[in-house]
């Protein structure tokens, strides 16, 4: 085993797929985090044998779907107040503008905006907060949420996990150059999710006006 592989493999696999969870949960609650990122990060790293595909895989899609219903029901008992809060701890990522775009999106699309949204990065972290907020039924946010989030999480590992095995096979020869793929795979996937969010982003026409959300509830 290569050097490069033999550190790869001294990481505990649970730690790698807590972490992953844990990001990609934060995340979907309404909390800006790389999660895709991780996501990319922990699939090539699976390519390298130190962790399973599977467990990566398994790990993504809990977190998104645990972390999309955890940020309904935040958004869902705290309206608008959650997101004037959010606008102002995070004002570049989360500012009005941008709530008001993701929330024509959901008008627009209904629940097809959840599922979507899990590969945009925008609604990635706005739509369980958003639905919870314009009382979506949950039974059909769920269903959304939980087809988006496999679908998302199994899809990414896979093509990640087979395209790393195959650069591996040539590279084999070669550690420090197949960890440089992996930092430059992440590097790049960022660099495409941001441009494509942006691009679906400037899809919304900005000059619709917004639709209240729903006031905070008070039990």
């Amino acid at each position: 085993m290569h050097g490069v592989e033999a550190w790869l493999g001294t990481i505990p696999p649970i730690a790698v797929y807590l972490l992953l969870l844990a990001v990609i949960g934060i995340e979907s609650m309404g909390i800006p985090l790389p999660g895709e990122v991780a996501l990319v990060s922990a699939s090539l790293l699976a390519a390298t044998g130190a962790v399973s595909p599977w467990g990566v895989g398994i790990a993504a899609a809990a977190g998104a779907i645990i972390g999309d219903s955890i940020g309904y029901w935040i958004g869902r008992r705290g309206g608008q107040a959650v997101f004037d809060r959010l606008g102002l701890r995070f004002p570049k990522h989360l500012g009005p503008e941008k709530v008001d775009r993701a929330r024509r999106t959901f008008h627009r699309h209904g629940v097809w905006a959840v599922f979507f949204g899990r590969f945009v990065a925008l609604l990635r972290i706005l739509a369980g907060p958003i639905a919870g907020s314009l009382r979506m039924p949950y039974w059909k946010f769920l269903l959304a949420n939980a087809g988006g989030g496999v679908f998302w999480a199994g899809g990414t590992t896979a093509v990640i996990y087979f395209l790393g095995r195959a650069a591996e096979r040539w590279l084999k020869d070669f550690s420090w150059a197949l960890l440089g793929v992996v930092v430059l795979g992440g590097v790049v996937t960022a660099l495409v999710v941001r441009h494509r969010a942006r691009s679906i982003a400037a899809t919304e026409p900005d000059h619709e006006p917004a639709e209240p959300l729903a006031p905070a509830r008070r039990d």
